[in-house]
C-alpha cells in the first residue's frame, strides 16, 4: 500500500506544482515522471504500466482534437468570431452566442480543443471592442465544460468513463442531451445575472465578411456529422474518430504541420502518464480501504442517496481531479445497484465538476493560459461564478437523470 500511495502522493503534488509555480514543470511532465517513478520503485510492472494505459480513450481524444484543428485551418472559426459579432449587436447577445455555441460545439470536437480553438477569437473581441474580459473568458470556459457533457466524445471525463463502464453514444447521448440543455440554461442565466451591468451597451456595426461555409470547413462538418452517425449506430468509438481524422487529412491536402501544432498533445501526455500512476495506486489497495469507510452509495434507490453518490462524485474529482478520480472508483462502481445509472451519473458529475474551481479541468486552465494578455482568469474570480454553476448544474442532473433517465 505504501509504495503505490507514495507514487501517485508525488504525482499529485507535481501536477499541483506547476499550478502553484513551485517547479517548472506542467501537467503532462508531472504524471510522465509519476509514472517512471510507480514502475522504477515497483508498484507496476513495466507489462503491467502498458496494460494500465486506455488506449481507446488517447485514439478517440486524438481523432476528435484532429478533426477540430481541421475545422480551425481553413478559418472556420474566425469568420464565425466576425458574424457573431455582427449579428449580436449587444454584449448580452454576444455572451448569450458564446455560451451556448460553445457548449454546443463541445459535444462534438471536446471542451478541451474549443477552448484551444477559440480563446484567442475571444481575446480579438475584448482587446478590439473593450468588452468587459471577465464574463466571456468565463462563458467559454464554464460553457465548454457544462456542454461537453451532451455526448459521450464531449470531453476526456465521458471517453473514459465509455470505455471503463461500456457506454453506448445513443443511449447516453439521449440522457445526457437534457441534462447538457439545462445545465447551458443555468449556466446562460447565472453569468447574464452576475455581470448584467459589464453587458450593457452596444456593439459597434461589422460587416458579416466572407461566406462562412468553404468545400474545406463543410467537408469536415459533413465528416464529423457522420462520425456522430456511425457513433450513434455502435461503431468503434475511437476508431471512427482517428478513421476520420485520417479522411480530412487526405482530402483537405494540407502541410500536416499546421494540424500537429492545434493539437493538444501535452493533453495526451498527461492521461497516458496517469493511467500508469492511478494504476499503482488502485493495486496498493488504499483507495479500497477508503472505500470501505466512505462507500459510493449508502441506503435505498431514492433520490437522497443518489444526490449524495453524486456529490461524492462532484467533491472527489475536484479533490485529485476528474480523470484520477474516475480511474479511482472504476472497482466500487459495480457494487452500485444501477451501475449504467452510476456510470452516466460519474459522467456528469464530473463534467461538472470541471467548473467548481479554476483548476478543476484542463479546459479551464487553457482558457486562463492563452488570454494572460488581456488579465487571463484568477482563482478567487473563477469560484464566484464557478461555485454555483457547478452546484446548480449537477444538481439540475442528478434529478434529471435519477427521476426520469434512470427508470
Amino acid at each position: 500500500m505504501v509504495l503505490g500511495s507514495i507514487a501517485f502522493g508525488v504525482t499529485y503534488v507535481m501536477i499541483a506544482s506547476r499550478r502553484l509555480r513551485w517547479v517548472r514543470i506542467d501537467r503532462a511532465s508531472g504524471a510522465i515522471i509519476g509514472a517512471v517513478l510507480a514502475v522504477a520503485i515497483g508498484s507496476v510492472k513495466p507489462e503491467e504500466a502498458s496494460q494500465a494505459v486506455d488506449h481507446s480513450t488517447l485514439i478517440l481524444l486524438l481523432g476528435v482534437m484532429g478533426m477540430g484543428a481541421l475545422l480551425s485551418i481553413d478559418g472556420f472559426f474566425d469568420r464565425v468570431a466576425v458574424r457573431l459579432v455582427a449579428r449580436a449587436r449587444t454584449p448580452a447577445r454576444l455572451l448569450a452566442a458564446l455560451v451556448w455555441g460553445a457548449g454546443g460545439l463541445s459535444a462534438l470536437v471536446t471542451n478541451d480543443a474549443v477552448c484551444v480553438l477559440l480563446t484567442p477569437l475571444v481575446v480579438t473581441w475584448i482587446q478590439r471592442w473593450k468588452l468587459p474580459r471577465l464574463p466571456l473568458l468565463l462563458a467559454l470556459a464554464t460553457a465548454s465544460n457544462t456542454g461537453s457533457v451532451a455526448t459521450l466524445v464531449g470531453n476526456p471525463q465521458n471517453m473514459l468513463c465509455a470505455s471503463l463502464g461500456k457506454l453506448d453514444f445513443a443511449p447516453f447521448a439521449a440522457h445526457m442531451l437534457p441534462v447538457a440543455l439545462l445545465g447551458l440554461a443555468a449556466n446562460h442565466a447565472i453569468l447574464a445575472l452576475l455581470f448584467r451591468r459589464e453587458l450593457r451597451g452596444a456593439l459597434p456595426a461589422e460587416e458579416d465578411g466572407a461566406p462562412l461555409f468553404t468545400w474545406r470547413s463543410t467537408l469536415t462538418i459533413a465528416t464529423i456529422a457522420l462520425t456522430v452517425v456511425l457513433y450513434a449506430g455502435g461503431a468503434n468509438m475511437a476508431y471512427t474518430a482517428l478513421t476520420g481524422f485520417a479522411v480530412l487529412l487526405v482530402l483537405h491536402r494540407v502541410d500536416p504541420a499546421q494540424v500537429w501544432v492545434r493539437i493538444d498533445w501535452s493533453v495526451l501526455l498527461f492521461f497516458g502518464g496517469l493511467f500508469v500512476a492511478v494504476d499503482g495506486f488502485v493495486r496498493s489497495g488504499a483507495p479500497e480501504y477508503v472505500f470501505e469507510h466512505v462507500p459510493l452509495f449508502v441506503g435505498s434507490q431514492g433520490i437522497a442517496a443518489y444526490a449524495r453518490t453524486s456529490a461524492l462524485f462532484l467533491v472527489g474529482s475536484n479533490v485529485v481531479t476528474n480523470v484520477p478520480f474516475i480511474l479511482l472508483v472504476k472497482a466500487e462502481m459495480a457494487k452500485l445497484p444501477n451501475v449504467r445509472l452510476g456510470w452516466e451519473l460519474l459522467a456528469m458529475a464530473s463534467t461538472f465538476a470541471g467548473n467548481l474551481t479554476l483548476l478543476g479541468s484542463v479546459a479551464n486552465i487553457i482558457v486562463s493560459e492563452k488570454s494572460q494578455e488581456v488579465g487571463g482568469l484568477r482563482f478567487r474570480e473563477y469560484a464566484k461564478v464557478g461555485i454555483p454553476v457547478a452546484v446548480t448544474t449537477t444538481a439540475l442532473g442528478a434529478l434529471w437523470l435519477v427521476l426520469v433517465a434512470g427508470r
